[in-house]
């Protein structure tokens, strides 16, 4: 699995969509290295994805806990700091229920990480009629066309290739450096200490939108580098409609005002979670 001196965790994001949360833990059953533990935040599923949960967890070699809370509404800050509070690892691997990672998404993430660094990783974007055909085969449990690579011509081609030795050329020539304001929830890694030292995400954030940039820029305003993970870490994201946007404007304006502000520790954040 992970190294002695460090435990890993995988944190999963999910909220009703339990074969795609399926498919995503499916995909550590070809994984080259295994988390330590996987926790699954959930904003408020039904009994449909607990029934899942339990299901694949008797399947898979490590342990899963399932973190849930009450569904009203948009809640992700909330239930990601649950969810951090219930992890053991020294080093938390964060995405959304809605990514397939590669199979040597686990690795790449231990490959790169380092003290004092944030990582930002990518997603490339799989086709509707791929994902629509992977999630109907979960359901049936006919599994063995699930994989990645997927076939040409399913998926934006930006961000799916792997190749570690144009990683760190890039490293060498960028320093890894990544803007700020460009970080994602959906693929993301960084050493649970960091997180609690800056009092986790922030609580205020409802409904969707700018809660894991906010989080990042207080992570960069206290002092944690953000590192770009590009050309590794491969991720593929589920086709799906987009969320609502209702409250975009408003989360956007706390996350510039955040950055504006230089703020790092949040008020409202993981331990009043």
């Amino acid at each position: 699995m992970t190294s002695d001196k460090h435990k890993i965790t995988l944190l999963v994001s999910t909220y009703n969509w339990p074969e795609a949360l399926g498919l995503v833990l499916h995909s550590l059953s070809w994984q080259t290295m295994l988390p330590d533990e996987v926790v699954i935040a959930d904003d408020g599923s039904t009994a449909d994805t607990a029934e899942l949960i339990k299901r694949v967890a008797s399947q898979l070699p490590v342990p899963v806990k399932h973190v849930w809370q009450e569904d009203k509404g948009f809640r992700k800050s909330l239930i990601l700091n649950k969810a951090v509070k219930a992890a053991s690892g020294d080093y938390i691997i964060q995405i959304d229920g809605d990514i397939v990672m590669e199979r040597h998404f686990i690795a790449d993430h231990a490959a790169v990480m380092a003290r004092g660094r944030f990582v930002r990783g990518n997603r490339a974007y799989l086709s509707e009629r791929l994902t629509r055909e992977w999630t109907e085969c979960y359901k049936r449990g006919e599994l063995a066309t699930v994989h990645v690579p997927p076939p040409k011509g399913e998926y934006v081609k930006s961000n799916s290739q792997r190749n570690m030795a144009y990683y760190r050329l890039l490293y060498l020539l960028t320093g890894g450096r990544a803007k700020v304001l460009r970080v994602r929830g959906c693929n993301m890694a960084y050493w649970k200490a960091d997180f609690v030292r800056v009092n986790g995400y922030n609580n205020d954030f409802a409904g969707w939108g700018w809660e894991d940039t906010e989080f990042a820029i207080r992570m960069h305003n206290a002092g944690v580098k953000i590192k770009k993970m590009k050309f590794v870490g491969i991720a593929y994201h589920l086709y799906h409609s987009m969320n609502s946007r209702e409250m975009e404007e408003r989360n956007g304006r706390l996350a510039h005002d955040c950055l504006e502000s230089g703020i790092s520790v949040a008020e409202n954040g993981y331990y009043e979670s």
